[in-house]
Protein backbone atom coordinates (compact mmCIF):
# COMPACT_ATOMS: atom_id res chain seq x y z
CA UNK A 1 0.00 0.00 0.00
CA UNK A 2 0.93 3.60 -0.53
CA UNK A 3 1.83 5.76 2.53
CA UNK A 4 -0.75 8.35 3.14
CA UNK A 5 0.09 11.78 1.99
CA UNK A 6 0.02 13.53 5.21
CA UNK A 7 3.16 11.66 6.76
CA UNK A 8 6.47 12.45 6.51
CA UNK A 9 8.44 9.23 5.78
CA UNK A 10 12.50 9.32 6.10
CA UNK A 11 14.18 7.65 3.09
CA UNK A 12 15.17 4.61 5.25
CA UNK A 13 11.55 3.96 5.81
CA UNK A 14 9.92 4.77 2.71
CA UNK A 15 12.74 2.64 0.93
CA UNK A 16 12.05 -0.53 3.01
CA UNK A 17 8.29 0.04 2.56
CA UNK A 18 8.62 0.25 -1.00
CA UNK A 19 10.91 -3.08 -1.82
CA UNK A 20 8.42 -4.95 1.15
CA UNK A 21 11.39 -5.57 3.68
CA UNK A 22 10.83 -5.74 7.50
CA UNK A 23 9.37 -2.63 9.27
CA UNK A 24 9.32 -2.06 12.76
CA UNK A 25 7.29 0.90 13.87
CA UNK A 26 8.06 2.04 17.88
CA UNK A 27 5.77 4.55 19.82
CA UNK A 28 7.64 8.23 20.97
CA UNK A 29 5.22 7.59 24.84
CA UNK A 30 8.08 6.23 26.52
CA UNK A 31 10.34 8.54 25.01
CA UNK A 32 8.73 11.88 26.34
CA UNK A 33 6.49 10.39 29.12
CA UNK A 34 7.67 6.92 30.06
CA UNK A 35 11.43 7.23 31.13
CA UNK A 36 13.49 9.70 32.57
CA UNK A 37 16.38 11.83 30.28
CA UNK A 38 19.04 11.14 29.42
CA UNK A 39 17.97 7.37 30.08
CA UNK A 40 15.05 7.47 27.60
CA UNK A 41 16.93 8.80 24.59
CA UNK A 42 19.69 6.22 25.37
CA UNK A 43 16.99 3.24 24.98
CA UNK A 44 15.24 4.48 22.07
CA UNK A 45 18.66 4.44 20.31
CA UNK A 46 19.24 0.96 21.74
CA UNK A 47 16.12 -0.10 20.90
CA UNK A 48 16.37 1.15 17.02
CA UNK A 49 19.61 -0.95 16.79
CA UNK A 50 18.11 -4.07 18.19
CA UNK A 51 15.92 -3.46 15.55
CA UNK A 52 18.85 -3.37 12.82
CA UNK A 53 20.48 -6.22 13.73
CA UNK A 54 17.46 -8.66 13.71
CA UNK A 55 17.27 -7.71 10.13
CA UNK A 56 14.69 -4.68 10.34
CA UNK A 57 14.15 -1.20 10.14
CA UNK A 58 12.76 0.65 12.94
CA UNK A 59 10.23 3.63 12.64
CA UNK A 60 10.20 5.70 15.44
CA UNK A 61 6.50 7.79 15.30
CA UNK A 62 6.12 10.92 16.41
CA UNK A 63 4.31 14.31 15.74
CA UNK A 64 6.76 17.55 15.35
CA UNK A 65 6.20 20.80 14.24
CA UNK A 66 2.59 19.15 13.77
CA UNK A 67 3.80 17.09 10.96
CA UNK A 68 3.38 13.05 11.72
CA UNK A 69 6.40 11.18 11.18
CA UNK A 70 7.58 7.49 10.41
CA UNK A 71 11.57 7.62 11.67
CA UNK A 72 13.10 10.09 13.38
CA UNK A 73 16.59 11.28 13.55
CA UNK A 74 18.97 11.21 16.21
CA UNK A 75 18.22 14.95 16.91
CA UNK A 76 14.40 14.55 16.81
CA UNK A 77 15.01 11.86 19.43
CA UNK A 78 17.06 13.88 21.41
CA UNK A 79 14.28 16.56 21.43
CA UNK A 80 11.81 14.12 22.17
CA UNK A 81 13.70 13.13 25.30
CA UNK A 82 14.41 16.46 26.50
CA UNK A 83 12.17 19.02 25.10
CA UNK A 84 9.45 20.21 27.51
CA UNK A 85 6.42 20.85 25.41
CA UNK A 86 5.89 17.54 23.96
CA UNK A 87 2.22 16.63 24.36
CA UNK A 88 0.91 13.28 24.79
CA UNK A 89 -0.72 12.21 21.87
CA UNK A 90 -3.53 9.35 21.37
CA UNK A 91 -5.67 9.24 18.64
CA UNK A 92 -8.07 12.27 19.53
CA UNK A 93 -5.54 14.65 19.80
CA UNK A 94 -3.82 13.92 16.38
CA UNK A 95 -5.63 16.56 14.80
CA UNK A 96 -5.41 19.03 17.39
CA UNK A 97 -1.73 18.78 17.38
CA UNK A 98 -1.40 18.86 13.96
CA UNK A 99 -3.59 22.01 13.47
CA UNK A 100 -1.26 23.70 16.06
CA UNK A 101 1.78 22.77 14.65
CA UNK A 102 3.15 21.15 17.56
CA UNK A 103 4.90 18.70 19.33
CA UNK A 104 3.62 15.20 20.10
CA UNK A 105 4.56 11.84 21.52
CA UNK A 106 2.39 9.27 20.12
CA UNK A 107 0.79 6.14 22.52
CA UNK A 108 0.17 2.99 21.76
CA UNK A 109 -3.13 3.95 20.12
CA UNK A 110 -2.33 6.41 18.06
CA UNK A 111 1.15 4.65 17.02
CA UNK A 112 -1.02 1.96 15.46
CA UNK A 113 -3.15 4.17 13.68
CA UNK A 114 0.07 6.52 11.87
CA UNK A 115 1.77 3.15 11.44
CA UNK A 116 -0.82 1.47 9.48
CA UNK A 117 -1.44 4.41 7.57
CA UNK A 118 2.17 4.08 6.19
CA UNK A 119 1.69 0.18 5.18
CA UNK A 120 3.47 -0.97 8.64
CA UNK A 121 2.16 -4.21 10.13
CA UNK A 122 4.18 -4.83 13.24
CA UNK A 123 5.13 -2.60 16.04
CA UNK A 124 6.89 -2.88 19.05
CA UNK A 125 6.11 -1.05 22.77
CA UNK A 126 6.51 -1.92 26.33
CA UNK A 127 3.42 -2.43 27.49
CA UNK A 128 0.13 -2.41 26.60
CA UNK A 129 -2.88 0.24 27.85
CA UNK A 130 -6.13 -1.10 29.15
CA UNK A 131 -8.95 -1.02 31.36
CA UNK A 132 -7.93 1.09 34.98
CA UNK A 133 -8.76 -0.17 38.28
CA UNK A 134 -12.10 1.01 39.21
CA UNK A 135 -13.08 1.58 35.57
CA UNK A 136 -16.30 0.67 36.74
CA UNK A 137 -17.05 3.68 38.41
CA UNK A 138 -14.35 6.11 36.20
CA UNK A 139 -15.01 4.24 32.83
CA UNK A 140 -11.31 4.76 32.27
CA UNK A 141 -10.43 2.45 29.77
CA UNK A 142 -7.82 3.51 27.21
CA UNK A 143 -8.01 3.78 23.72
CA UNK A 144 -5.03 1.17 22.80
CA UNK A 145 -8.16 -0.98 23.15
CA UNK A 146 -10.54 0.91 21.23
CA UNK A 147 -7.39 0.64 18.45
CA UNK A 148 -6.85 -2.34 18.47
CA UNK A 149 -10.51 -3.53 17.31
CA UNK A 150 -10.01 -1.84 13.95
CA UNK A 151 -6.39 -1.71 13.50
CA UNK A 152 -4.59 -4.48 11.30
CA UNK A 153 -1.23 -4.90 12.93
CA UNK A 154 1.16 -6.67 15.41
CA UNK A 155 1.58 -5.33 18.73
CA UNK A 156 3.95 -6.76 20.68
CA UNK A 157 4.71 -6.06 24.08
CA UNK A 158 5.48 -7.77 28.00
CA UNK A 159 1.40 -7.77 28.55
CA UNK A 160 -1.09 -5.06 29.99
CA UNK A 161 0.83 -2.46 32.36
CA UNK A 162 0.42 -4.43 35.52
CA UNK A 163 -0.86 -0.78 37.33
CA UNK A 164 -4.17 -1.81 35.34
CA UNK A 165 -7.25 -4.43 35.77
CA UNK A 166 -5.54 -7.26 33.69
CA UNK A 167 -8.66 -9.46 34.17
CA UNK A 168 -10.88 -6.69 32.59
CA UNK A 169 -8.50 -5.58 30.30
CA UNK A 170 -8.34 -9.32 28.42
CA UNK A 171 -12.51 -9.32 28.82
CA UNK A 172 -12.44 -6.19 26.59
CA UNK A 173 -9.87 -7.65 24.04
CA UNK A 174 -12.54 -10.33 23.87
CA UNK A 175 -15.22 -8.47 23.68
CA UNK A 176 -13.49 -6.68 20.61
CA UNK A 177 -12.55 -9.76 18.37
CA UNK A 178 -9.09 -9.19 19.26
CA UNK A 179 -6.56 -12.27 19.45
CA UNK A 180 -4.21 -12.12 22.54
CA UNK A 181 -1.02 -14.08 21.98
CA UNK A 182 0.98 -14.89 24.44
CA UNK A 183 4.46 -16.20 23.71
CA UNK A 184 6.19 -19.40 25.10
CA UNK A 185 4.26 -19.15 27.71
CA UNK A 186 0.68 -20.65 29.08
CA UNK A 187 0.28 -17.61 31.57
CA UNK A 188 -0.41 -14.21 30.09
CA UNK A 189 2.51 -11.84 31.45
CA UNK A 190 2.06 -8.81 33.76
CA UNK A 191 4.71 -6.20 32.05
CA UNK A 192 7.19 -6.55 34.69
CA UNK A 193 6.40 -9.75 35.95
CA UNK A 194 5.74 -12.94 34.06
CA UNK A 195 2.72 -14.03 35.82
CA UNK A 196 -0.56 -12.29 36.18
CA UNK A 197 -2.91 -15.36 37.45
CA UNK A 198 -4.69 -15.24 34.02
CA UNK A 199 -4.33 -18.10 31.77
CA UNK A 200 -2.70 -17.45 28.25
CA UNK A 201 -6.13 -16.99 25.74
CA UNK A 202 -4.06 -18.33 23.10
CA UNK A 203 -0.40 -19.69 23.50
CA UNK A 204 2.45 -19.65 20.33
CA UNK A 205 5.87 -20.17 20.11
CA UNK A 206 8.64 -17.87 18.01
CA UNK A 207 7.97 -14.97 15.61
CA UNK A 208 6.97 -17.16 12.32
CA UNK A 209 4.06 -18.53 14.53
CA UNK A 210 3.06 -14.76 14.91
CA UNK A 211 3.47 -14.07 11.69
CA UNK A 212 1.72 -16.80 10.91
CA UNK A 213 -1.05 -15.78 12.41
CA UNK A 214 -0.89 -11.76 11.65
CA UNK A 215 -0.88 -13.13 7.89
CA UNK A 216 -3.73 -15.00 8.15
CA UNK A 217 -5.27 -11.98 9.98
CA UNK A 218 -4.62 -9.86 7.54
CA UNK A 219 -5.50 -12.67 4.60
CA UNK A 220 -9.20 -12.56 6.16
CA UNK A 221 -9.51 -9.04 6.05
CA UNK A 222 -10.02 -8.98 9.55
CA UNK A 223 -10.19 -5.29 10.52
CA UNK A 224 -7.89 -5.23 14.08
CA UNK A 225 -4.97 -5.99 14.86
CA UNK A 226 -3.38 -8.68 17.96
CA UNK A 227 -2.09 -8.58 21.22
CA UNK A 228 1.52 -10.65 21.29
CA UNK A 229 1.80 -10.82 24.52
CA UNK A 230 6.11 -11.36 25.30
CA UNK A 231 6.87 -12.39 28.89
CA UNK A 232 9.94 -10.24 30.32
CA UNK A 233 13.17 -12.18 30.34
CA UNK A 234 13.17 -14.52 33.44
CA UNK A 235 16.16 -12.57 34.79
CA UNK A 236 14.80 -9.35 35.02
CA UNK A 237 11.29 -9.63 36.14
CA UNK A 238 9.98 -8.05 39.07
CA UNK A 239 7.78 -11.10 41.21
CA UNK A 240 4.23 -10.21 41.32
CA UNK A 241 3.95 -9.89 44.72
CA UNK A 242 7.01 -7.42 45.31
CA UNK A 243 5.61 -5.75 42.52
CA UNK A 244 1.95 -5.64 43.44
CA UNK A 245 2.60 -4.05 46.96
CA UNK A 246 4.50 -1.26 45.75
CA UNK A 247 1.85 -0.84 42.89
CA UNK A 248 -0.74 -0.35 45.49
CA UNK A 249 1.34 2.60 47.27
CA UNK A 250 1.53 4.13 43.92
CA UNK A 251 -2.10 4.06 43.63
CA UNK A 252 -3.01 5.32 46.49
CA UNK A 253 -0.28 8.04 46.60
CA UNK A 254 -2.30 8.86 42.81
CA UNK A 255 -5.70 9.08 44.06
CA UNK A 256 -4.18 11.56 47.15
CA UNK A 257 -3.10 14.12 45.12
CA UNK A 258 -6.27 13.82 42.28
CA UNK A 259 -4.28 12.55 39.34
CA UNK A 260 -6.50 11.46 36.46
CA UNK A 261 -6.78 10.75 32.70
CA UNK A 262 -3.85 10.67 30.33
CA UNK A 263 -1.96 12.24 33.54
CA UNK A 264 -2.36 8.65 35.43
CA UNK A 265 0.17 6.61 34.26
CA UNK A 266 2.93 8.70 33.42
CA UNK A 267 2.59 9.40 37.15
CA UNK A 268 2.50 5.69 38.49
CA UNK A 269 5.44 4.51 36.51
CA UNK A 270 7.51 7.58 37.69
CA UNK A 271 6.39 6.62 41.59
CA UNK A 272 7.06 2.87 40.75
CA UNK A 273 10.41 4.14 39.89
CA UNK A 274 10.71 6.00 43.11
CA UNK A 275 9.22 3.32 45.31
CA UNK A 276 11.27 0.42 43.85
CA UNK A 277 14.98 2.11 43.63
CA UNK A 278 15.12 1.86 39.91
CA UNK A 279 14.54 -1.80 39.53
CA UNK A 280 11.38 -0.82 37.76
CA UNK A 281 12.90 0.94 35.36
CA UNK A 282 15.75 -1.58 34.73
CA UNK A 283 12.75 -4.08 34.35
CA UNK A 284 11.55 -1.42 31.52
CA UNK A 285 14.08 -1.20 29.38
CA UNK A 286 14.97 -4.98 29.66
CA UNK A 287 11.39 -5.58 28.71
CA UNK A 288 11.79 -3.15 25.82
CA UNK A 289 14.96 -4.71 24.03
CA UNK A 290 13.64 -7.89 24.50
CA UNK A 291 10.23 -7.13 22.75
CA UNK A 292 12.40 -5.25 20.22
CA UNK A 293 13.80 -8.28 19.15
CA UNK A 294 11.16 -10.67 18.97
CA UNK A 295 9.58 -7.53 16.95
CA UNK A 296 11.80 -7.31 14.45
CA UNK A 297 11.65 -11.50 14.28
CA UNK A 298 8.01 -11.10 13.34
CA UNK A 299 8.59 -8.44 10.47
CA UNK A 300 11.44 -10.69 9.07
CA UNK A 301 9.14 -14.03 8.88
CA UNK A 302 6.11 -11.55 7.83
CA UNK A 303 8.09 -10.13 4.90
Amino acid sequence: MTAHPSLVLTDEVATALAEGAPVVALESTIISHGMPYPDNVAMATEVEGIVRTHGAVPATIAVLDGRPRIGLSADDLELLGSHPDVSKVSVRDLPYVVARGTHGATTVASTMRLASMAGIRVFVTGGLGGVHRGAPQSFDVSADLTELGRTPLAVVCAGVKSILDIGLTLETLETLGVPVLVNGSDEFPSFYSRSSGFRAPMRIDGAEEVAAVLRSSLDLGLPGGLVVAHPIPVEDEIPADEIGAVIARALADMDQRGITGKDATPYLLGRIVELTGGASLTANIALVRANARLGAEVAVALS
